[in-house]
């Protein structure tokens, strides 16, 4: 009996070299969307993020100033009422070290005996050459705005040799930088008293709001505010027909010494600030193009990777400055 041989054959089952060129091909096309989503992802969390970072360190930079400016001319019971030197104001102690003195006779810290209305606000645009600069500050950003205010805060129960303060009734003032003044004004108060000047540093890299202040050894302190804060500009709103609101906003350049004085018929009565924000890190992705409109000056387009905004307000003065008759 013959036995039957079956042969099995077996077959290799793969892909031809067509077929795998056709499936990397493939395969590279959703390597390169995979790539481009996520890149375009990254790209959207960068610009959300320096937009957001450019809104809050505006807002922040504006507050700070706002409630600042605000205040402005609060001289406690002496508000309205102007500093004359050896007839209602007496000053304790003269400033020992530097002193953040302006424009105008009488325009330092304390209150002085030029003949002159004591001024409590005053501001410029810093230039390489400008004669009116403060000499107390240094690594000013040239074209940006300076601006000094004078104020009281408190009143307080303790004053200490840290700063300086003044005791005062409706009528009479004592500046004074010790621990009592030399001399006791029945139902006095004493307040703190500030000098700040707010002003743009780029002594660094990064641009920064930076605040000169008071202290009892003069206006040596500076305070790092905010990052970012690369231009300001301030005008100035002056009522002409005494309504009590603005009838226009000149900048610094256009208000002549008496009206930084009250002196004349206008009526300081509000100020506009805007600033210009720019982002920590520059962005490879991205090129600025735009220009910016900070109220009467127009900067113009960077053409550098960094993103910037504009933010302003109107601050409204709470206390009238003093007017002259």
């Amino acid at each position: 009996m013959k036995k039957s041989v079956v042969k099995l054959k077996y077959f290799q089952v793969g892909m031809s070299l067509v077929e795998l060129m056709v499936a990397m091909v493939i395969g590279l096309f959703l390597t390169a969307g995979v790539f481009t989503m996520f890149n375009m992802s990254s790209s959207n969390v960068t610009t959300t993020s320096q937009l957001n970072q450019l809104q809050e360190n505006g807002r922040i930079a504006l507050a700070i100033m706002e409630r600042d400016i605000t205040q402005l001319g609060f001289m406690g019971d002496m508000t309205g009422t102007d500093f004359i030197l050896g007839s209602n104001t007496t000053v304790d102690t003269a400033i020992s070290g530097m002193d953040c003195i302006g424009a105008g006779l009488n325009n330092a810290t304390l209150p002085n005996d030029q003949p002159a209305h004591f001024r409590l606000l005053w501001g410029y645009t810093s230039t390489s050459n400008s004669a009116t600069s403060l000499a107390c500050l240094s690594g000013v950003k040239s074209d940006t705005d300076v601006l000094q205010l004078k104020r009281l805060i408190g009143p307080t129960a303790v004053a200490s040799a840290t700063g300086y303060y003044v005791a005062s009734t409706s009528s009479q003032a004592i500046f004074f930088n010790s621990a009592a003044p030399s001399a006791v004004l029945p139902n006095a108060r004493v307040w703190e008293y500030q000098h700040h000047v707010y002003y743009i540093d780029e002594a660094n890299s990064i641009p920064m709001l930076n605040r000169k202040t008071l202290t009892n050894l003069g206006m040596n302190n500076d305070e790092q505010l905010v990052e970012g804060i690369e231009n300001i500009r301030f005008l100035y709103g002056f009522d002409n027909d005494g309504d009590g609101t603005p009838d226009s906003f000149i900048p610094a350049s256009g208000v002549t010494s008496l009206m930084w004085d009250n002196e004349g018929f206008q009526r300081l009565v509000a100020i506009k600030v805007y600033v210009l924000v720019r982002a920590i890190k520059a962005d490879s992705t991205f090129t600025n193009e735009a220009t910016y409109q900070l109220g009467d000056k127009e900067i113009d387009a960077f053409k550098d990777h960094f993103r910037r905004k504009v933010m302003s307000t109107t601050v409204v003065l709470e206390n009238p400055l003093l007017i002259r008759n």
